[in-house]
């Protein structure tokens, strides 16, 4: 049965799938086994076989979506609006030890249906070929957005003929500089969120449609991440960093306003993992590893998901899952809220939602699906760490050779999740609705329903919809409350949508901004201050007025939000306003940090390199400036925002290093090839990995910004500089010690 036949009938399909799954309480997943084997074997096991060594909690199951040979190495996949699966494959990666060909563009892009309305993908296509590591991709309408890795183009391909290959293909982004970062530490996403805004990780930017072409938004600093970006009903997002070991983070507030965590925000032993298996094939050595051969933290985290279907039990609804494929394992987070802050927890006591004994599982990626599931992206690899860090003098290169997961490749899996009594719904087929139809559908009780004719109804930009997407705004009678069965006001985040929808359509007005502020759900008034910021800028002084009285609103997230948003405004008066939160609301650490980020006009670390940078010329200080964003794209992951390293000490302190201060050839031997061993006796998971793939302008500018940051008083690192010393060393193959770096220092002095 379609979904869109006639308005009344998609209506009470909608609902009856609200109101008819009633699935019970979840219970925890099984105890993990007293006794782990050190060493599992890593031959390569079938689907059927793979599941069988999966744990799950009582009731839930997996089903195999598609696979190998159909799909090889997937990464990421995504729905279009009638329910056509995409699923990314990098074909090239690690295909040995060395990375040997990963440039090569043999990867694709493989379009998978379902044509009896089943729920298994019986139809496959190479929707694209021929493509470097595809890593993004985003369905608007009958076109999916892509990138490819190493650049920041973006194009819009369309299959016009019907035969599931794309034969369309039109740049709707254009920016040709290369994006010369390693293969793991580069964007990821492109997720559009309910803000109408397209978002990725890493790179400072976000994105919004504007007829058939993507305008581009500069961030003060970049929203950290590296593989994953999910959002959740409200467009929170949450950013996730496996070079930073960093489960989770940058969900405090959107990433507009710039970057922040706080130390509360991952409760108790978030940052530990609790695999089923030993894993003698992690990076960082016996160090991350504990007595009993398990990794003992986060270190690959990536892939994460809010689950928001409806298929599943409701006590799963709105969880972050996390995906851990060196520890073969997936994070179920609960979140919630103490005086403002977002906080997660494991759902479960040193126990994991999914844990595999299978070495080669390796979940990299999830999605809520159009049937209410939750699925699952295995890329079911024996490698699962890019080449820079499995060099010879690595401690996982000998792992991998003893296991021969370098010989594991070809593969690949798609699971869904399901519960007991699941049974597959309608297959959607909302490119084929009425404007008037997508209105209802934000009604849906599938996040993945209401997201898409969010999207659609901005796509299509028909103004003629405005009146009923007011009226579902502000709740008054609609036609989905003259059935029986719906006898309240549309739900929250019903409302919520129809709200940003009619941001989205430029048709958002005063009247509805100011019953939003007063609305009595929580998300819908900060969701309303949000929208109110380009009032502010124009200095609307009934909308001022409006803000005004939420300064005493009793939610402190309300009142974080008041704070963030009245930074546009350079009226006085939101001065003295953001002054009276910050001093009003002393318990509230949260509010007393983004009032004085907003009081500061946003990074407060760029007012101080605007001033050490001062007496600079252009081209040196522009240098500098790069490499600020460079630096926080890659190397703070390891050593810290603030240039003193991380908690888990993954890197030594840049802040006050003599190293760093000191003679610049060192920091580029350093950077070029790595460095291994201890550090001013202080002993470190692993090598740092060279960085001789980088252009020179990249090493220069990181070099430049760190040795005049943190403190530092060093002079700019030339691109000259960079480019002679790479040439002087190019036959150096390993990473350096320290010892090994003074010996050369000592011989390049004595030369005449």
């Amino acid at each position: 049965m379609h979904l869109i036949h006639r308005f009344s009938s998609s209506v009470v399909l909608i609902f009856c799938l609200f109101a008819c799954n009633h699935v019970p309480e979840d219970a925890p997943p099984p105890e993990r086994p007293a006794i782990i084997d050190p060493n599992p074997p890593s031959s390569y096991l079938s689907p059927e076989e793979s599941m069988k060594t999966m744990q799950l909690p009582p009731g839930y199951h997996l089903e195999l979506v598609a696979s190998e040979p159909v799909i090889q190495e997937p990464v990421s996949i995504v729905w279009d609006p009638n329910g056509r699966l995409y699923v990314a494959e990098m074909r090239s990666y690690m295909q040995d030890i060395k990375g040997t060909g990963e440039r090569l563009p043999v990867c694709r892009i493989t379009r998978l249906e379902d044509t009896d309305g089943d729920g298994k993908m019986d139809k496959h296509s190479v929707y694209i070929d021929s493509l470097v590591l595809p890593r993004m991709m985003l369905a608007l309408d009958d076109r999916l957005l892509v990138n490819e890795t190493y650049t920041y183009n973006l194009y819009a391909y369309r299959d016009k003929n019907g035969d599931g290959i794309a034969d369309e293909k039109i740049q709707v982004y254009e920016n040709n500089k290369p994006d010369d970062a390693n293969l793991e530490h580069q964007k990821s996403g492109l997720i559009w969120n309910i803000d109408n805004w397209i978002y990725v990780t890493s790179n400072p930017v976000r994105y919004q449609y504007n007829k058939g072409m993507l305008k581009v938004d500069t961030l003060s600093s970049p929203p950290g991440g590296q593989w994953g970006l999910t959002q959740d009903n409200y467009g929170r997002l949450f950013f996730s960093s496996a070079g930073g070991e960093t489960p989770a983070l940058n969900f405090q507030e959107n990433p507009v306003y710039g970057q922040l965590d706080l130390d509360s925000q991952l409760a108790g032993d978030f940052n530990e993992v609790w695999p089923i298996i030993g894993t003698p094939d992690v990076q960082g050595g016996q160090e991350r590893l504990r007595p009993d051969s398990t990794l003992n933290h986060f270190t690959a985290s990536c892939g994460q998901a809010v689950y928001r279907g409806d298929k599943l039990p409701s006590a799963m609804y709105g969880d972050l899952f996390i995906c851990e494929p060196v520890g073969r394992l997936i994070r179920r987070a609960k979140m919630y809220y103490k005086d403002g802050v977002a906080i997660l927890k494991n759902a479960y006591d040193k126990r994991e939602f999914l844990s595999s004994s299978d070495m080669n599982f390796r979940p990299v990626n999830m999605a809520t699906g159009p049937d209410g599931c939750l699925y699952i992206v295995d890329m079911y690899h024996g490698i699962i760490q890019e080449s820079a860090w499995t060099q010879p003098d690595s401690y996982i290169h000998p792992q991998i050779k003893r296991k021969q997961l370098d010989l594991n490749i070809n593969r690949g899996r798609i699971y869904r999740v399901v519960y007991d009594g699941f049974k597959p719904g309608p297959q959607p087929q909302m490119l084929n609705a009425s404007n008037e139809e997508l209105v209802a559908i934000l009604s849906h009780p599938n996040g993945w329903w209401r997201d898409n004719a969010q999207k659609l109804l901005v796509i299509h930009d028909d103004l003629s919809v405005v009146p009923a997407l007011k009226k579902l705004a502000l709740g008054e009678q609609s036609i989905i409350e003259k059935l029986a069965f719906w006898n309240k006001s549309p739900a929250a985040v019903s409302r919520l949508h129809a709200l940003w929808t009619l941001e989205g359509l430029s048709a958002i007005d005063e009247e509805i901004l100011i019953t939003a502020l007063s609305d009595e759900d929580v998300e819908i008034r900060k969701a309303a201050i949000r929208i109110c910021e380009p009032y502010l800028q124009q200095n609307n002084t009934t909308i001022f007025t409006a803000l005004q009285k939420l300064k005493n609103d009793k939610e402190a997230g309300v009142k974080i939000q008041l704070a963030l948003s009245l930074r546009y405004s350079k009226n006085p008066e939101a001065i003295a306003l953001i002054k009276e939160l910050r001093a009003a609301n002393p318990g509230y650490p949260l509010l007393t940090k983004v009032a004085t980020r907003s009081l500061e006009e946003g990074d407060e670390s760029l007012a101080e390199l605007r001033s050490s940078t001062m007496d600079m010329d252009g081209e040196d200080r522009d240098l500098v400036f790069q490499g600020s964003t460079n630096f926080k794209q890659l190397c703070a992951t390891c050593h810290g925002m603030d240039g003193r390293g991380v908690a888990s000490r993954l890197a030594p302190p840049l802040a006050g290093s003599a190293r760093v201060n000191g003679e610049k050839d060192l920091l580029i031997n350093i950077v070029l090839h790595g460095l291994k061993g201890p550090v001013d006796q202080q002993k470190y998971p692993d090598v740092m990995p060279a960085q001789k793939e980088n252009t020179d302008e990249y090493i220069a500018s990181v070099l430049s910004y760190v040795r005049n940051s943190f403190g530092n008083k060093g002079k700019v690192v030339s691109i000259d500089d960079v480019k002679e010393l790479r040439e002087a060393t190019k036959e150096r193959q390993t990473s350096w010690t320290l010892s090994e770096l003074a010996e050369w220092q000592q011989n390049k002095i004595k030369k005449p």
